[in-house]
């Protein structure tokens, strides 16, 4: 049986930022914060992937975690996922939305081979429609729900959250390895 310490150490490696948490209080005067945190996603992950070499990039960021280039594809599999998601909630009645296999996902030739380039590129023109749609939305809008199949409903401020803390997470497992590595 692991220790505390080592079931905080792989905490620790699995969360480098902490979990995020839905139930956390939100201050509309912190949303142009939230929103410039998406924004500054793909530069933030092209910083931490810059200049690492195939075998890097095939390493995981932690033993059972995906590696680096399945952590590079993932994002903007998952940020396509809440775009849409905020498409459907501002033009929809509390929206039931599909979930995705992320780890089925990242298994696919796409996420295993693909040069990550691709997926940088994908994420930054992803992230240039999202914040100008951000950036357009009322009070009102954040407001609005839609249903997740396993969280119920809840509302574009959360959404918004959860995909900045998921661009930080994610840049944040990258920095980590490189950090214990020395790359």
């Amino acid at each position: 049986m692991p220790s505390s310490k080592a079931k905080s150490e792989a905490e620790a490696l699995r969360f480098p930022i902490g979990r995020f948490d839905p139930r956390a209080a939100i201050d509309p005067a912190d949303r142009p914060n939230v929103i410039d945190s998406i924004a500054g996603a793909p530069a933030r992950m092209r910083a931490a992937v810059a200049g690492l070499s195939d075998a890097q990039l095939n390493t995981p960021y932690r033993e059972g975690g995906w590696t680096v280039r399945q952590v590079v594809h993932h994002v903007p599999d998952s940020h396509l996922n809440a775009y849409i998601r905020f498409k459907w909630t501002l033009t929809e009645d509390v929206p039931l939305i599909k979930t995705y296999q992320q780890s089925e996902w990242a298994e696919l030739p796409d996420s295993r081979d693909t040069p990550i380039a691709t997926s940088l590129d994908l994420l930054e023109a992803l992230h240039t429609r999202w914040d100008k749609l951000m950036r357009a939305m009322t009070d009102a809008d954040f407001a609005r729900k839609l249903r997740h199949p396993e969280w119920g409903e809840i509302d574009l401020d959360v959404m918004a959250r959860l995909y900045a803390w998921h661009g930080r997470h994610h840049v944040a497992h990258v920095v980590n390895l490189r950090e214990r590595k020395g790359w």
